[in-house]
C-alpha cells in the first residue's frame, strides 16, 4: 500500500526489501514521514518496526529499495556524511537506555558535548531548557537508578531532543509504564513535536494512546503496509490484518499456531515410533 501523498516528506521509503537470512522482514514497503507530523508505526511483534528505525538511521542497509532523508539517499552517503546526517536524528531507545554512571544532567549533556563545540555555560542552559520541557529540571542531580520508569523515559526524551534534531524516533516509549506515566509521555511527545517543529515517528503496540496523538499511522504486517491513513481511517480499514491487530484478536491472518504438520499425524508418528 503506497502512501497517498509524497509531498513534504522528511523521510521517504520506497520499494524497501530487507530480511535476515531467509526471513523476509520487508517485502517492497513504501512509507512517508511527513514534516511536522507525529506518525505511528504499529503492527504485531516481529514485523520489523525497530528494524525500520535502524534502516532509517543507516545501521542496516536495504537489500533493495531506497530510504531518503530530506532528499538524501541514506545508504549512498559516505560514512562521514552519514555521521553528520545522524546528528539530525534523535532516538529514544526502548527502556530509555540512560547511561547509569551519569546523572540526569550529564545524560542530557552527553550528546551536546560529543557533537558540538559549545561552551559549557551554553550547554548548561540547553540542558536545563530540555529538562524543564519534560518537567525534570529539579531532578538534574539524580542518577538513573533513583528514577521511576516514567521519569527515566522523560529524561531519555530530553536527551533525544538535545541537539534539536529534525526527526525524533521513539522506540516503544510506553512499555512498562503505568497509565499516568503513559499519559504524560504521550502528551510530551506531542508537545515537543509541535513546540520544537519536529517530525516524530512512534513505534508502539499501545493502540489507543498512540493513535490519540498521531497525525498519521501505518500498520505493518507480513512485510508490507496493510493499513495507512489518519487514525480514523486506520480504525475503519477493511484489512483483516489491521483489524486483528487493532482489536487484539488471538487468531486471524496472524495465526496462533506456528506452521506445523497435521496434529493427528504428529500423534500417530509418536505412537508408531
Amino acid at each position: 500500500m503506497a502512501p497517498t501523498s509524497t509531498d513534504n516528506a522528511l523521510v521517504r521509503v520506497r520499494g524497501l526489501h530487507f530480511g535476515f537470512g531467509r526471513r523476509v522482514i520487508f517485502d517492497g514497503m513504501d512509507l512517508d514521514l511527513r514534516r511536522g507530523q507525529v506518525t505511528a508505526l504499529m503492527g504485531p511483534s516481529g514485523t520489523g518496526k525497530t528494524t525500520l528505525l535502524r534502516l532509517i538511521g543507516g545501521q542496516y542497509r536495504p537489500h533493495r529499495g531506497s530510504i531518503a532523508f530530506d532528499g538524501q539517499d541514506v545508504h549512498r552517503l559516505s560514512r562521514a556524511k552519514l555521521l553528520e546526517l545522524r546528528k539530525r536524528m534523535g532516538i529514544m531507545f526502548q527502556n530509555g537506555a540512560l547511561l547509569t554512571d551519569l546523572s540526569v544532567y550529564e545524560n542530557v549533556a552527553f550528546p551536546l558535548r560529543e557533537h558540538t563545540r559549545l561552551p559549557e555555560s551554553m550547554i548548561r542552559d540547553l540542558v536545563l531548557l530540555k529538562l524543564d520541557a519534560v518537567g525534570l529540571r529539579g531532578a538534574r542531580h539524580l542518577f538513573p537508578d533513583q528514577l521511576s520508569g516514567g521519569m527515566a523515559r522523560r529524561v531519555a526524551m530530553a536527551r533525544a531532543v538535545a541537539l534539536d534534531p529534525a526527526l525524533v524516533m521513539y522506540d516503544e516509549p510506553l512499555t512498562g509504564l503505568d497509565p499516568i506515566s503513559m499519559g504524560v509521555a504521550m502528551r510530551l511527545i506531542r508537545t515537543l513535536n509541535d513546540a520544537l517543529g519536529l517530525t516524530s515517528i512512534i513505534v508502539s503496540h499501545d493502540v489507543p494512546e498512540t493513535l490519540s496523538i498521531s497525525d498519521y499511522a501505518y500498520i505493518v504486517s507480513n512485510g508490507k503496509v496493510v493499513a495507512a491513513g489518519t487514525p480514523e481511517q486506520v480504525k475503519s480499514s477493511g484489512s483483516e490484518w489491521a483489524q486483528q491487530f487493532l482489536k487484539g484478536q488471538p487468531d486471524g491472518p496472524v495465526r496462533f499456531h506456528y506452521d506445523n504438520s497435521d496434529y493427528g499425524a504428529d500423534l500417530m508418528r509418536k505412537a508408531l515410533a
